[in-house]
């Protein structure tokens, strides 16, 4: 199955393309939205390119998967993902995606991330079958481990990286929220 658009109530995802550049620039060079992602600052035009290219790539990797942009009454919220793991601690490829969200600082808040979050679960079990669906963040990201506990992800782990620039609360580990399609159906 090919990437494709997904509709919640108030959001419309529309798989990423070369046209959501500029909106990736402007979620990626607020230093709040990158605080608790590696590098910890804002990212330049430049890196901001070098990724996006990337970004494309992920829906070549495993159909259905990749990143969406999300956009509500017209305007762009912020992108929303389903991708392969890719650590070998993350466990098989597999039957299993990481979710992953990132917001425009005047769109948090809203219940937007949740929002698209479950959409992307819907899409992952009810479209995709995948078995297991998980998220990581820093454990001192509250308020991104709040939406994944509010979508039904629970509490697996808490682990250590080793990272060439540490951010501030390194030292706290990272966290893995996840769902199992069983635990999605029973909800």
């Amino acid at each position: 199955m090919p990437q494709r658009t997904l509709t919640t109530d108030r959001l419309t995802l529309v798989p990423l393309t070369d046209d959501h550049l500029e909106y990736e620039v402007e979620l990626d060079s607020d230093p709040e939205v990158m605080r608790y992602l590696d590098p910890g600052r804002p990212r330049s035009r430049s890196e901001v390119t070098e990724l996006h290219h990337g970004r494309l790539a992920v829906a070549d990797r495993v159909p259905g998967l990749g990143f969406w942009a999300g956009f509500t009454d017209g305007g762009f919220v912020g992108w929303w993902i389903l991708e392969p793991p890719e650590r070998p601690d993350q466990g098989p490829v597999r039957g299993q995606a990481e979710l992953g969200y990132r917001l425009l600082r005047r769109h948090w808040r809203r219940g937007l991330a949740g929002e698209g979050a479950r959409r992307l679960l819907q899409h992952g079990f009810a479209d995709l079958g995948l078995d297991r669906i998980f998220a990581e963040t820093m454990a001192v990201n509250t308020a991104s481990r709040a939406t994944m506990k509010s979508v039904g992800l629970t509490y697996v782990r808490t682990f250590h990286q080793d990272w060439e620039h540490p951010l501030p609360g390194t030292e706290h580990g990272e966290v893995e929220y996840a769902i199992t399609r069983e635990q999605w159906l029973g909800r």
